[in-house]
C-alpha cells in the first residue's frame, strides 16, 4: 500500500490533523493518512462560527462507514469559518483532504503553540512508526 500524501508547508498533530497558517489565520483539516484509515466519510460534525477551541481539544467529528473520529484543534483560537460544503459533500475529506476538504478556519490566540506541532518530515516518520505497530 502506498504512503499517504504529506504536504511540506503544513504543521501536523499526533492525532492526524493538519494546520495551514497564514498570518494569524489557521486552516485545519484531517490528513490524508487519517482519511485513508477512516475509509469513506459519510458525515462531518462541524462547530459553529465564533466557537472558542483549545489546542488538543475536539471541536467536531468525522464519521465514516467504519468509525467516528474526533477532530482536535492543532492550535487554540476562535472559529471564523466553517466548510459548509462538507454538509452536502462529506467525501471531499477523502478526495481532497488538504484542499476542498478543509474543516475550519480559525483566528489563533497563541501562535507559540505552533512550535509544539510536527513538520512534514516528522509527521511522515510518525505515521510510518504508527503503521509499523499495527
Amino acid at each position: 500500500r502506498g504512503y499517504a500524501t504529506v504536504i511540506q508547508d503544513l504543521k501536523y498533530t499526533d492525532s492526524h490533523e493538519w494546520v495551514k497558517v497564514e498570518g494569524n489565520s489557521a486552516t485545519v483539516g484531517i490528513t490524508d493518512h487519517a482519511q485513508d484509515h477512516l475509509g469513506d466519510v459519510v458525515y462531518v460534525e462541524l462547530p459553529e462560527e465564533g466557537t472558542a477551541v483549545s489546542q488538543g481539544s475536539a471541536f467536531g467529528a468525522v464519521e465514516s462507514v467504519k468509525a467516528t473520529s474526533d477532530v482536535n484543534s492543532p492550535v487554540s483560537g476562535t472559529v471564523t469559518h466553517v466548510n459548509r460544503e462538507l454538509d452536502g459533500s462529506p467525501a471531499l475529506i477523502n478526495s481532497s483532504p488538504y484542499e476542498k476538504g478543509w474543516i475550519i478556519q480559525l483566528e489563533m490566540s497563541n501562535s507559540a503553540e505552533l512550535k509544539t506541532l510536527m513538520d512534514a518530515d516528522q509527521y511522515t516518520k510518525f505515521c510510518e512508526e504508527e503503521d509499523a505497530k499495527h
